[in-house]
């Protein structure tokens, strides 16, 4: 159902709302989308073809930043943006609470605000587009427990590449629930946003430590697995593994068995729907409402979406 009404929402934004082509170009609507993340990540990249189509279709202008995990650079670039002036503003959520000031301000100067990906609706943003984090982590550590891959005693090794960043505390708050009963231990480790050092030091970690199990708390990450398991000797299925699925490597990597699950939270629609959201917004249109971006897939449901990369 949230697929059929997603599709719907797109068609009519896309048909019904596209300014016309021949408007001039100092009369377009201005957003600004902010991320917090690296623009390497595979996630970001399926995000900014998404957002990009956007902008295309309803005929506004976009200027789009991406921070590489470094929270100093995202703030400064949402303060720019919010006295710039724009028509609205999208951003992620790097930490909670850290945009509380930025996000009153905005709203002060009358400027929609929407978060995407990571959330805090404490700020009192207009609206969310992305996933429940908190429920993705129940989710990768009742999969693992359910199925009888880690017990009491066990030891997981969960990489990311921001460590700190609001993905990263909710997502392990998520776990926590389910493994600190148990008595299950876990380990968030520094990967990095860099493809070449996430890829070193996943390996070094596995090299060194012994690990029953691992959880990909981003897609960076999640996508370099197989790769990491092929560098160290890992054979595929002797380490359950599970995380986020938003890349094409990361659902090869689940079809042939280095990963046991994934989540996919529908990357680019994560990126289109903040920028029909802030021109309805523009419009003068209420949006108050958030969009839940999220399904679980594993090697019997990996097809469709290795068929979407295919395109």
């Amino acid at each position: 159902m949230r697929g059929l009404l997603l599709t719907a929402v797109v068609s009519l934004l896309a048909s019904g709302l596209t300014l016309p082509g021949a408007q001039a170009q100092e009369n377009q609507k201005v957003f600004y989308l902010l991320s917090h993340g690296g623009e390497s990540d595979p996630f970001w990249i399926d995000w900014n073809a998404g957002a990009q189509a956007a902008c295309r279709q309803l005929n506004v202008t976009c200027n789009i930043s991406f921070s590489g995990g470094d929270f100093a650079v995202q703030k400064e670039a949402l303060n720019a943006a919010i006295a710039s002036g724009p028509d609205g503003i999208g951003t992620t959520s790097a930490q909670p609470g850290l945009w509380m000031e930025e996000v009153k301000l905005a709203k002060e100067k009358g400027i929609p605000i929407v978060f995407f990906n990571t959330d805090d609706p404490a700020t009192g943003r207009d609206a969310y587009v992305g996933a429940d984090l908190k429920m993705a982590g129940r989710i990768w550590a009742k999969y693992l427990v359910d199925n009888g891959l880690v017990k009491e005693g066990d030891s997981v090794f969960m990489p990311v590449e921001v460590p700190g960043a609001s993905y990263q505390q909710l997502e392990t708050e998520g776990i926590a629930e389910v493994f600190d009963p148990l008595n299950i231990k876990y380990d968030v480790v520094d990967a990095g946003t860099d493809p070449a050092g996430v890829i070193q030091k996943m390996s070094e970690y596995l090299i060194a430590n012994d690990v029953d199990a691992v959880i990909a708390l981003g897609d960076l990450v999640a996508a370099s697995v197989q790769r990491v398991f092929d560098n160290v000797g890992i054979a595929p299925g002797s380490i359950p593994v599970v995380g986020w699925g938003n890349s094409k490597e990361t659902a090869n990597a689940v079809k042939a068995g280095y990963v046991n699950a994934a989540l996919w939270q529908y990357p680019a629609h994560q990126g289109f729907m903040p920028v029909a959201l802030l021109n309805l917004a523009a419009d003068g249109e209420p949006i108050g409402y958030d969009i839940f971006t999220l399904q679980t897939y594993d090697k019997n449901s990996v097809e469709p979406i290795l068929r979407l990369y295919d395109k």
